[in-house]
């Protein structure tokens, strides 16, 4: 085995408890994202806006993700 193997191995059961989080709280870690998103687009006044829009959006779709891959890429269940 190469190092990214026995890496990956090693990640492997953090990567499952991600998932398990970001299933059960996604709700309060989309909002955590908007609040900081908000909090940085008042100090920079507006100027960055749509990159961190963006930015947010993306971080989303990656907890989305992470909250739907132990039920075969289907959404959570509330």
């Amino acid at each position: 085995m190469g190092f990214l193997d026995n890496l990956k191995a090693k990640l492997a059961p953090a990567k499952d408890k991600a998932a398990g989080l970001a299933q059960q709280h996604g709700g309060k870690i989309e909002q955590g994202l908007d609040k900081a998103a908000r909090t940085v687009d008042q100090k920079t006044k507006g100027k960055y806006s749509d990159k961190i829009n963006t930015g947010t959006q993306k971080a989303k779709d990656a907890v989305d993700r992470l909250g739907t891959k132990d039920q075969g890429g289907r959404p959570p269940t509330v």
